[in-house]
């Protein structure tokens, strides 16, 4: 899978020394920079430190199984318009490599809700998803909210099971400007992910 990140740090370049100092004991694959700028920190047949403890479907190792790429940002500003197109170009490359789906292309904060919040409610998941580099939720009809939970670990999110905690990654990356308590859109949402994304299932193209 692949796993994006924000830097969460000044420029780039402070980004890049720290990714590059073995003491940090954190790495990525990949950074982009403000100007679209990819920059290649670990060959992507090894693994990098940049996962931490979490879990997606059945992947409890996300580092092993995994490619980072961090994103300048310092998680409150929109993400460039150069460093999406180069992020687009990025996943482009790495499918064509690992064949790896979009659905596989998930958050820091979808693999660790709770303690992690990166890439951040400001990320352009549905630019991603239109470019064909991530999914988005599209034949949405009401559900019925106790359909929630179940569906989202049918998706992948596996890392925790406390409700309020689901719903909160789930708007931070589908539906960050809702408000209020779990609702039928949100079930209606997750419903037609886990359908058409069902986690496992398709982990790699054939």
């Amino acid at each position: 899978m692949v796993v994006l990140h924000y830097t969460a740090m000044q420029s780039a370049a402070a980004a890049r020394d720290t990714l590059c100092n073995p003491a940090n004991e954190v790495s990525a694959h990949y950074l982009i920079a403000e100007s679209g700028e990819v920059m290649s920190l670990v060959p992507e047949a090894l693994r990098a430190w940049h996962a931490g403890a979490g879990r997606w479907g059945a992947v409890t190792d996300v580092n092993s199984h995994s490619i980072g790429i961090e994103i300048a940002n310092d998680g409150f500003s929109p993400f460039a318009a150069p460093q999406m197109d180069a992020l687009a170009d990025l996943l482009k490359g790495i499918n064509a490599r690992w064949g790896i789906r979009p659905e596989r292309v998930i958050g820091h904060s979808d693999m660790a809700p709770g303690r992690k919040i990166d890439p951040g409610a400001r990320f352009d998941w549905r630019r991603l998803a239109r470019m064909g580099f991530a999914v988005w939720p599209e034949e949405v009809a009401s559900e019925n909210p106790e359909f929630f939970a179940p569906r989202m670990r049918s998706f992948g999110y596996t890392a925790t099971d406390d409700a309020d905690l689901l719903l909160s990654v789930f708007r931070m990356r589908f539906r960050p400007w809702a408000t209020g308590p779990l609702d039928e859109t949100d079930a209606g949402m997750i419903t037609d992910l886990a359908r058409r994304f069902p986690v496992d299932v398709n982990a790699a193209s054939t």
